[in-house]
C-alpha cells in the first residue's frame, strides 16, 4: 500500500523538489552501493536496490515526478512501470548503471573489467638474476645471458593465420569481441557482458592456423643476449632491456627484461654505496713515530701518511678513491682504518728492550692511562 512506502526523495537521501542532476547523482551512488552484484546473497541489499530503482523510475521521469510532487503516491501508479521489479524486467545490470551516466564520474566502460582484450596490450615482463664479481660491479663489464622465451612467429608475422590466409570476423559476436548474457534473479534480470568464448575477445577467428605457431602468433625460442653493465652497480641493481620481454598481444609492444644483479664480496674492501673501507695493520713503532704506508686502491697502490702518536682505530679519508656513482660517474671516498697490531712472539732481547722502554717512558705520554689511574684513585680512596 502507498502509505507503507517510504518517500521517494527520502529513499535517495534528497530534499523534496531536488532537480534532475541531484537525482541522478544520488541514484548513481545508491545503486552502486546496494547493487546485488556488490552484495551477493544480501537480501536486505536486494530489497534496498529495488526500492532505489522504484524511486528513481518515478523521479527521473519529468511527468511522473510532477505528479508525485503534486499528489504523492496517489499521483503515480505503482504497477504501471513494474515498480519493485527493476525497471519492468528490462535487464538492468551493473554495466548499465555505468553506461547511463557516461562512465559514472570517471569509471568508464573499462573501470571494472580492464581494457578490452581485443585491444593492443603490452607483453609480459621477464625477470632474471645474474651473479657478477666485485670488480665487475666496480669497473663495469659486458655479460652474455641465455634466455628462453616466446618470440613473434616469423612465418605468420604474429597473426596466427597460415601464410596466404587471413583472420575472419567472428560469427558468434559479430566482430565486437564481446557477448551479452541475461541472468535472472529475485530482483530482476541482469545483463552480463564478457569476452566472446569463440574468439577470446579479439573479434576475429582463424580458420587456417599457422603450422609453425598453431595459431598463437608466437613460438618458443632460446636467445643469447648481451648485457652492458655500467661501472658502479651494486647488489640489487636492476638492468632493464627494453622490448626483450614477452611479445605483445594484438599488436601491442613487447614487455621488458629486468636483470637483477647479485654482487660478490671483496677480500680487501667493504663497500657502502660509492664509498669503500679498508683496514690496514700498522706496528707500534709506526703508530708511535709515524710513517708513510702503502694502502690498496681499486686500480693502484696509494700512499698514506701516519702521524706520530696515531691511536688504534684511527680513520683516514682518501677523497675520490672509491666506487664511481652509477648515475653520475662521480667516485666516492676510500676510508682507511688503522689497526694497531701487537706482536705475539718476541725474542728475549726484544722483551728486554721493551722493559727498558717502559721504565724510561714518561707517564705524560700516556694521557688516557694517566686519566684512568687518577679515576681509580678517586674511586678507592
Amino acid at each position: 500500500m502507498a502509505e507503507e512506502k517510504r518517500d521517494y526523495y527520502e529513499v535517495l537521501g534528497l530534499q523534496k523538489g531536488a532537480d534532475e542532476s541531484a537525482i541522478k547523482s544520488a541514484y548513481r551512488k545508491m545503486a552502486m552501493k546496494y547493487h546485488p552484484d556488490r552484495n551477493p546473497g544480501d537480501k536486505k541489499a536486494e530489497e534496498k536496490f529495488k526500492e532505489i530503482n522504484e524511486a528513481y523510475s518515478v523521479l527521473s521521469d519529468p511527468d511522473k515526478k510532477d505528479k508525485y510532487d503534486r499528489f504523492g503516491f496517489a499521483g503515480v501508479d505503482p504497477n504501471a512501470q513494474g515498480f519493485g521489479g527493476g525497471f519492468s524486467g528490462q535487464g538492468f545490470g551493473f554495466e548499465d548503471i555505468f553506461n547511463m551516466f557516461g562512465g559514472m564520474g570517471g569509471f568508464g566502460g573499462d573501470a571494472f573489467g580492464g581494457r578490452a582484450s581485443s585491444g593492443p596490450m603490452q607483453g609480459d615482463d621477464i625477470r632474471r638474476n645474474m651473479n657478477i664479481s666485485f670488480n665487475e660491479a666496480v669497473f663495469g663489464c659486458r655479460k652474455e645471458i641465455r634466455l628462453t622465451k616466446d618470440v613473434t612467429c616469423e612465418k605468420c608475422g604474429g597473426s596466427g593465420a597460415a601464410p596466404g590466409t587471413a583472420k575472419k570476423k567472428c560469427p558468434a559476436c559479430g566482430g565486437s569481441g564481446r557477448v551479452r548474457r541475461v541472468r535472472s534473479g529475485f530482483w530482476g534480470q541482469t545483463q552480463v557482458v564478457s569476452d566472446c568464448p569463440d574468439c577470446g575477445g579479439t573479434g576475429e577467428v582463424i580458420e587456417t592456423p599457422c603450422p609453425d605457431c598453431g595459431g598463437t602468433g608466437r613460438v618458443r625460442k632460446t636467445l643469447n643476449l648481451t648485457v652492458d653493465i655500467p661501472a658502479g652497480v651494486d647488489n640489487g641493481s636492476v638492468i632493464t632491456l627494453r622490448g626483450q620481454g614477452q611479445p605483445g598481444y594484438h599488436g601491442g609492444p613487447n614487455g621488458d627484461l629486468y636483470i637483477v644483479l647479485s654482487v660478490g664480496s671483496s677480500q680487501v674492501f667493504e663497500r657502502k654505496g660509492s664509498d669503500l673501507r679498508v683496514t690496514v695493520p700498522i706496528t707500534f713503532t709506526q703508530a708511535a713515530l709515524g710513517d708513510e704506508i702503502s694502502v690498496p686502491g681499486l686500480k693502484e697502490k696509494l700512499s698514506c701518511k701516519v702521524a706520530p702518536g696515531t691511536q688504534p682505530g684511527t680513520v683516514m679519508r682518501l677523497r675520490g678513491k672509491g666506487v664511481p656513482n652509477v648515475r653520475t660517474g662521480v667516485p666516492g671516498d676510500l676510508f682507511v682504518v688503522l689497526d694497531l697490531e701487537v706482536p705475539t712472539k718476541l725474542t728475549a732481547a726484544q722483551k728486554e728492550l721493551i722493559r727498558q722502554f717502559g721504565e724510561v717512558s714518561a707517564s705524560e705520554g700516556y694521557s688516557k692511562r694517566k686519566k684512568f689511574t687518577e679515576t681509580l684513585k678517586d674511586l678507592f680512596k
